[in-house]
């Protein structure tokens, strides 16, 4: 979810303007007299956009992690970056420019609305900066080609924070899937939604509002690992239902990968019950995720089963009417809560990268292939139009 704070495309300095004070829920700020110790080598960052997703990375991550020191701040509602800088003891930049002149900096994070994070990872990169972008990383594909063909031609770093890429149930998911359980995967249906009447920023299309940029990126990222990699066709239908605003609150996106798995999307803001998040079907079992993150695994040995052909005969006898073969199959039915053996951490992950030089498991034709993907849904949709 992107930050609720919008920082124009050239900032010089803050508005002579009185900021609104941005106060945190209580139970967030508990704890946070007691920061995690750094590491010595820790990735050294200037947050850019101090809202939602800002403060929490900061709140969720930072504060838990050595892996990642903020040095400083910035956002137009300047209480925001004061805020910040009593929870981790960081500077307040007066500007965007004065962040992106700062030598004591490894990595600019940009964590502002949808339709900043190009321009302004364009600006922190021309600044000499390397630069991680809060998904969507761009609104379109030509957006997104831009920060890519930027970042090459002036050799810097950039990364995207898809970091459900790293949630258990993705992680255990794709163990499993891998894992030969439930045969050839042939279906895979993502859901995220409640019923929610909505009317920040993201219910605004100017701001880059709507599902499909908001939990749109996260969904697909996972339907792409999953099914191969890549979309040979796409269809989507784009609603606005409960929301305010002019933008979607309602994506339904079935992807067609090359090797002919399906993946079946829905974000609703108005579904009063919910389905399970994940569900996914092999030609030898099926696996469900609920949303407690409760596994139920129901498989079979393949091995097992005699081979069967089609006849067209007419069963004779009205006890012999049947359309199956009688086998019964010896069902392995499992259920536990989603535990992957892999388990991994998207700043630990970013901290090896940049320290260590792993390559990042998100890659920039990754992200770009989301960006593809959800272009291709909006203009098909015909929602935009």
């Amino acid at each position: 979810m992107s930050s609720t704070s919008r920082v124009p495309r050239q900032i010089r300095s803050l508005p002579k303007r009185n900021s609104r004070a941005f106060q945190l829920p209580v139970d967030w700020a508990a704890g946070n007299g007691h920061p995690q110790s750094k590491l010595k080598d820790a990735i050294r960052v200037g947050l850019c956009g101090i809202g939602r997703a800002g403060f929490g990375m900061v709140l969720r991550d930072f504060q838990k992690l050595p892996h990642i020191r903020v040095i400083g701040g910035f956002d137009i509602e300047c209480e925001r970056a004061r805020q910040l800088a009593k929870i981790c003891s960081s500077r307040v930049y007066r500007s965007y420019d004065e962040m992106l002149e700062d030598d004591d900096l490894d990595l600019v994070i940009v964590a502002t609305r949808s339709q900043e994070h190009v321009p302004m990872a364009l600006q922190a990169m021309k600044a000499g900066r390397d630069v991680l972008v809060e998904k969507p990383m761009s609104l379109d594909l030509a957006g997104a080609d831009k920060l890519i063909s930027t970042a090459r031609k002036l050799k810097r770093e950039l990364f995207v924070r898809q970091n459900r890429r790293f949630d258990a149930p993705f992680l255990h998911a794709m163990e499993i899937a891998q894992s030969g359980k439930l045969g050839k995967l042939f279906s895979v249906q993502l859901r995220q939604g409640g019923y929610q009447r909505r009317s920040d920023w993201q219910t605004l299309r100017k701001f880059g509002g709507g599902q499909l940029l908001n939990w749109g990126p996260h969904l697909v990222d996972w339907a792409m690992q999953l099914i191969g990699g890549r979309a040979k066709d796409v269809w989507a239908e784009l609603k606005r239902i409960t929301s305010a605003g002019d933008a979607e609150d309602y994506v339904k996106m079935m992807i067609r990968s090359e090797s002919g798995i399906v993946a079946d999307i829905e974000i609703c803001g108005a579904a009063a019950i919910a389905q399970p998040p994940w569900f996914l079907m092999g030609t030898q079992g099926t696996l469900v995720i609920d949303r407690q993150n409760q596994c139920h695994l129901k498989y079979f040995d393949s091995r097992k089963l005699r081979k069967i052909k089609a006849t067209d005969r007419t069963p004779s006898g009205i006890d012999r009417m049947q359309y199956a073969v009688s086998d019964e199959i010896e069902w392995i039915d499992e259920k536990f809560p989603a535990v992957p053996a892999s388990a991994r951490n998207f700043w630990q992950e970013l901290h090896a990268s940049i320290r260590r030089g792993r390559a990042f498991e998100v890659t920039l034709e990754q992200a770009r292939e989301n960006m593809r993907v959800i272009d291709l849904a909006r203009k098909r949709s015909g929602f935009y139009s």
